[in-house]
């Protein structure tokens, strides 16, 4: 019998348990840890709450928590509740799958100012992440930064752009949708070290944009190479340049019917972060790309007006100790998913913040494959059983996934109207609504 332990139970930890699954049958047990008492992880408080079908996906995950097999320890903090240490002497193989939940520093004088936030502190606030859920941004304010080329960036631009009746069939949490009801945010602007040739944001994404009821968005046609040059693009990339040329093709007449204007600002690079106590505005240098496609700045600057900032520049992982990590690529020191003899990472703790949820798949079952050929049969180690004494001596409050689905009840029956749930934000919440 083989015993495995993932840490993490957002799609790189499941999709490691399906093909653990896939590999060994009956002879695995697979148990995923995670500090919150509901599972999902990414899926739950990081893709957007108006982005229900992607959010479908978890149903996937249902089916491989479902199996006798495979168990969801929730409610358990790696590094207090147990260590690294206590469960490899427990399990053949222990798999990091935490991701990349911290934000990746801007670097800029000011980032530390009132109403300025990366955009996992942001998102997981209107996703109610209960880290997050207190964090209580200001939008009293006219402008909105949002610093960053990605699909987070229109992700935060668009839900500061909506209405309330756009969040209908969304799990966008109450105390967002009340805040963002009473917003007084009439400009966002994105900002973008490079060009419209250089952006990480896929076409559905920016397509969306042109369709907001309240809010238009704007790009300068100066900003655009000559339509020529769009031919070398991938088809993709392509694409989202086409909805680029289009939002500045809209014609100013149009735009004056709109009470919010969505700014795109390519070539400008933040430098600093003005204010005083809180936020005022940010500080730009111009760029211009050299042949490599590198950016660098012109000397010529200008400032523009913010009353919140909220920074999409990535993402990296929270180091353990005693496991080796790579500070500057923000993420687990490994070797194709081998970290040391018996420790394993998967997703973005191995790769970094890159792909798509599903990049995560084949990255699972490439782990998988390796822990094969280091374990064999297993080496008679108590894995479930040993975990289960070890919790009963600290008297740990574990949620098992029986639970999560009496929680995840609680919230469905909690909804508005329209709405498929009403997160709880809260963990002693949550572990009192398993009890209802």
């Amino acid at each position: 019998m083989r015993h495995i332990a993932i840490i993490g139970s957002g799609p790189a930890g499941y999709y490691t348990a399906e093909a653990a699954q896939k590999q060994w049958g009956d002879d695995v047990r697979v148990d995923i840890f995670d500090m919150l008492p509901v599972p999902y992880g990414l899926i739950r408080t990081g893709v957007a709450p108006d982005h229900q079908s992607i959010k479908g996906v978890s149903k996937r995950y249902e089916t491989t928590a479902s199996l006798d097999n495979v168990r969801f320890v929730g409610n358990v903090t790696i590094g207090e509740d147990v260590t690294i240490a206590e469960l490899m002497s427990l399990y053949d193989a222990v798999v990091l799958a935490t991701g990349a939940p911290n934000d990746k520093p801007a670097g800029i004088p000011g980032e530390g100012l009132d109403n300025v936030f990366g955009s996992a502190a942001f998102v997981g606030w209107y996703n109610g992440h209960p880290q997050f859920a207190k964090l209580g941004p200001d939008l009293s304010g006219r402008h909105a930064v949002v610093i960053g080329n990605g699909n987070v960036a229109l992700d935060v631009a668009r839900i500061l752009a909506k209405t309330s009746g756009e969040f209908t069939g969304s799990d966008i949490v109450a105390h967002a949708l009340h805040a963002l009801e009473k917003s007084r945010i009439e400009h966002v602007t994105i900002l973008g070290r490079r060009g419209p040739h250089q952006i990480a944001m896929t076409p559905k994404e920016l397509g969306e944009l042109g369709h907001l009821s309240r809010a238009c968005p704007r790009v300068d046609p100066a900003d655009l190479p000559d339509p020529e040059e769009d031919l070398f693009l991938e088809p993709g990339q392509r694409k989202s340049v086409e909805h680029l040329r289009g939002f500045a093709a809209i014609p100013e007449e149009f735009r004056c019917d709109k009470p919010v204007e969505i700014e795109f600002d390519f070539f400008a690079s933040p430098k600093a972060i003005l204010g005083d106590g809180q936020v005022t505005g940010v500080e730009v240098e111009r760029t211009a790309l050299d042949s490599d496609g590198r950016a660098s700045g012109t000397g010529e600057t200008y400032v523009v007006p913010a009353s919140l900032v909220v920074t999409c520049i990535g993402y990296k992982s929270s180091p353990i100790p005693g496991v080796p990590f790579e500070e500057s690529a923000g993420r687990f020191a490994n070797d194709q998913g081998r970290i040391l003899p018996g420790l394993y990472c998967v997703g973005w703790a191995r790769r970094g913040p890159s792909g798509t949820i599903g990049t995560n798949r084949p990255d699972g079952f490439s782990v998988v494959e390796k822990i094969a050929e280091d374990i064999g049969p297993g080496s008679g180690k108590p894995g479930r059983p040993g975990f289960d004494r070890l919790a009963e001596e600290r008297k740990l409050d574990i949620v098992t996934f029986r639970d999560w689905k009496k929680i995840e009840q609680a919230e469905i029956s909690r909804a508005r109207d329209g709405a498929p749930r009403e997160k709880f934000v809260d963990v002693d919440e949550m572990i009192r609504a398993r009890g209802e």
